[in-house]
């Protein structure tokens, strides 16, 4: 078998190669991981999520370690959308007190997704397409399919869930974002009311062990019937 010699090297033929180089040209071709192993040994698939292998254990945890706004907020610690969550919770809540539970449970599961693919701020949702939104729906399905919600909600729900949202958005800009009433405005709408005492709670970020704590006592009492 001819040996072909380039600058005093030898070039080997496709079938002279050793087994170690075809089995590395193989394994370059295996699909990428997507999926994400959590701490409670549940391995998620992003592409194809199953309901079996969401845990609240593992939301609770990771939705109290991502930073709402990119972390660019005041306090000694991050402003997490676990404690986001339990703002626009408590929001609807004070809007419309005779909320049903299930109807609740919605609302506080919103933004459960978070705890695989983390919060990606608005303007870089914008910058990236569909391809975000699409796997964040995958995901919540098979959050909502796990706790027993529907996979689509009423329009009636929805709107809430947007309402509240945007009213925590817009008091945790104008209080912890360095955003003005005005800004805050063009991008969430009105200044919502909200009680002094869920204020001084609710927008004081907490430690990441605290946040974990209250998003799965908060979840406890919902999911109770």
């Amino acid at each position: 078998m001819k040996i072909i010699w380039r600058k005093n090297f030898p070039v080997t033929p496709i079938n002279m190669r050793s087994k170690k180089s075809s089995r590395i040209l193989r394994a370059s071709k295996v699909a990428p991981r997507a999926w994400q192993r959590m701490l409670s040994g549940r391995r998620l698939d992003l592409l194809d999520p199953s309901p079996l292998d969401v845990e609240i254990e593992d939301i609770a945890h990771g939705l109290a370690r991502v930073a709402r706004w990119n972390g660019q907020t005041e306090g000694a610690h991050i402003f997490s959308v676990a404690q986001h969550t339990l703002l626009v919770e408590a929001m609807a809540r004070q809007k419309t007190p005779s909320l049903d539970k299930k109807i609740r449970l919605a609302i506080f599961l919103h933004d459960a997704a978070e705890y695989v693919i983390g919060d990606m701020i608005s303007p870089f949702k914008a910058v990236i397409g569909d391809s975000y939104k699409a796997t964040e729906k995958r995901l919540l399905a098979a959050i909502h399919i796990r706790f027993g919600i529907p996979v689509t909600l009423p329009e009636g729900t929805q709107r809430m869930i947007k309402t509240a949202d945007r009213a925590a958005a817009y008091l945790e800009a104008t209080r912890l974002a360095g955003f003005g009433a005005a800004e805050a405005r063009k991008f969430f709408g009105p200044a919502p009311a909200l009680s002094p005492a869920l204020e001084r709670d609710y927008l004081t970020p907490w430690p990441a062990e605290k946040a974990e704590t209250r998003y799965l006592e908060r979840f406890t009492k919902l999911a109770a019937g």
